[in-house]
């Protein structure tokens, strides 16, 4: 209760289980084991040599290798072409890749590494992220409940072990999820459009970074930025930048010189140009095609390539409020010298202006677009009187192989568990072998681990046991037993997943399986019913987190940036709690045989 009224953290709740357990079985209470029986006071640490606490290290190192080597950066680069304008199509295609990376990940990290891209699409596709995030979430919850791979699913095999019952596995989940996570996302597309609200995000979303291609539209610099290089013969080698009167002629900015893979930015009047400089020149295209006559050859083409070799950033300033630059212009701050960035582009009241930006005095709400070098941001973050709005950097390049390697290695350990080997036996295998092969740094790993579901785990399974061994577990089961005798297996299942998924929305799903899970075996062991069935009835309620922004991590993850209300999940999440107690149902009978005994 403690922990559910945020009193005291999972983590210290937990080892404070543990301790109480141990030290009142060590003083001869038949909490753990036999009364009288102080040795037996070890199994209050015997949580910590579960199968599922190798299984989940194992998934936290094998998740952190997909993102460090790219693999999730190609999804997100491919979920942005495919998902096109259309908000059906979007919607389909974020809830599904979310599901199907929930099989083999673990929901919070697919949750975080979705968000990122589902914001840029909503953006491009002028469409509000609240349409996108929701619809993400549920996706994970949904892939969670077809898979082994979900921490109560795993937790409550765990405890079919402990009651003298066979484990659940990969293929006890996916048959029943697999139909209740295809139901669910048909629901999403045909019903999240009219349901979910169509809010803006907060304001710290609003003025969230922009790609740098999205700044260019929008200032419409396109065919102001070119690339120049410097031929042999060129009369302006061996010319400083002054001399060749570049700027005074035709109205050029040389922004950088790019020179035997160095870059030099905001270059001085006294630079000389030498053979082979590349220049990256602001100006109209009529100017520009000037230099062709001193010996620059003249590209468009390798814009972007210069930008990305040069590590050149553009940057929007906004003047802030009672700024001292209103009134003034960019040269007469010496704005170029001082801080290394050039003025490309001015935005004001819904216009462009392109031309002599450096010259025109700046008024209250001007926005301007400047490009120059990383290494200088930090002087414009300090100036009080602008307000500097960085624009999201490129995407690195995805190292292909070392990305595929790493989805290899994770599929190779699903193919190993389906294949026979012990769950944990093959994630852990895996894990292991990412870490040999270098594919991510231990130091990387350790942090990638979330050591406090590892402790909370522990100290619940210790909980448990004293459940099973203090009769606690048999007389709930018995009670339960008592209120559903007359409905027999399949009624015991949908009350098990009902009672579950109620305190799932409350205390969230890793709490919920310990608590209600020993409690489901018990009943079903007494009325003949299939424990394994029981136990997935349960697990399945554990991950219908649709009802509250409380009930799962992702949600919480995604309130902030779709601006949600509770009452946003309710409306929604609704009719998608009721289709998956429907679809269990269904996919027990279809599945698991009627009677489930």
């Amino acid at each position: 209760s403690l922990v559910a009224f945020n009193r005291l953290r999972v983590d210290v709740a937990a080892l404070a289980m543990i301790a109480a357990l141990g030290l009142a079985q060590y003083f001869g209470l038949g909490i753990l084991g036999k009364p009288h029986t102080p040795a037996d006071a070890i199994l209050a640490l015997s949580g910590f040599s579960q199968p599922v606490i190798a299984t989940l290290i194992g998934l936290f190192i094998l998740s952190q290798a997909l993102t460090a080597n790219g693999m999730m950066q190609w999804i997100g680069l491919q979920l942005t072409r495919l998902g096109g304008g259309s908000e059906r199509r979007l919607v389909f295609f974020f809830s599904l890749t979310a599901a199907l990376l929930s099989l083999l990940m673990n929901n919070v990290a697919v949750g975080a590494l979705l968000l990122p891209s589902a914001m840029q699409v909503a953006r491009r596709a002028n469409l509000s992220p609240s349409k996108l995030l929701l619809p993400i979430s549920f996706g994970t919850a949904l892939g969670g409940m077809a898979t082994y791979f979900t921490t109560s699913n795993i937790v409550l095999s765990n405890l079919l072990i402990s009651a003298s019952q066979t484990a659940l596995s990969f293929e006890s989940f996916f048959p029943t999820g697999g139909l209740i996570a295809a139901l669910g996302i048909a629901y999403l597309v045909l019903f999240s459009p009219r349901l979910l609200p169509n809010r803006q995000p907060g304001l710290e979303q609003q003025i969230a970074r922009r790609a740098s291609a999205e700044l260019e539209g929008l200032y419409a610099i396109g065919e102001r930025l070119w690339e120049g290089r410097v031929v042999a013969g060129s009369p302006l080698s061996g010319q400083t930048l002054k001399s060749s009167r570049i700027g005074e002629l035709l109205g050029l900015v040389i922004v950088a010189i790019w020179r035997k893979k160095q870059a030099i930015f905001a270059p001085d009047a006294q630079e000389t140009l030498q053979p082979g400089d590349v220049l990256l020149a602001v100006g109209n295209e009529q100017r520009i095609r000037q230099l062709s006559q001193w010996g620059i050859e003249i590209g468009r083409d390798a814009k972007s390539s210069i930008l990305n070799r040069m590590d050149v950033r553009l940057v929007e300033l906004i003047l802030a409020p009672h700024s001292a630059y209103e009134g003034k212009t960019i040269q007469n701050m010496n704005f170029r010298r001082k801080y290394g960035f050039t003025a490309v582009a001015l935005f004001r009241r819904g216009r462009s202006y392109r031309t002599d930006v450096g010259s025109m005095p700046l008024e209250p709400g001007d926005s301007l677009l400047m490009i120059g070098p990383p290494n200088r941001l930090r002087d414009l973050r300090a100036n009080p009187d602008l307000i500097t709005l960085e624009p999201e950097p490129p995407a690195p390049a995805v190292p292909r192989k070392r990305a595929l390697f790493s989805a290899f290695i994770l599929l190779g350990a699903v193919a190993a568990s389906l294949a026979g080997l012990p769950a944990y036996l093959a994630v852990l295998g895996a894990a292991v072998l990412v870490l040999l092969v270098g594919l991510l740094p231990m130091q990387e790993a350790y942090r990638a681990i979330e050591w406090q579901v590892l402790f909370f785990i522990a100290g619940m399974y210790a909980s448990s046991l004293a459940m099973v061994n203090t009769g606690l577990a048999r007389l709930a089961g018995e009670y339960a037993i008592h209120l559903m005798e007359h409905t027999g297996a399949l009624g015991l299942a949908g009350a098990a997943f009902l009672l579950s998924a109620g305190f799932t929305q409350l205390m969230g799903s890793q709490a919920t399986a310990f608590v209600i899970g020993p409690i489901a075996i018990s009943a079903a062991t007494h009325l003949g019913a299939n424990p394994q069935a029981i136990a997935l009835a349960t697990a399945i309620g554990c991950s219908a987190s649709f009802l509250t922004p409380t009930s799962h991590p992702v949600n919480l993850i995604m309130m902030n940036p779709g601006n949600y209300r509770p009452a946003d999940f309710l409306r929604i999440g609704g009719g998608l709690f009721l289709l998956t107690f429907l679809g269990l149902l269904f996919g027990l009978v279809l599945f698991w045989n009627q009677g489930m005994g």
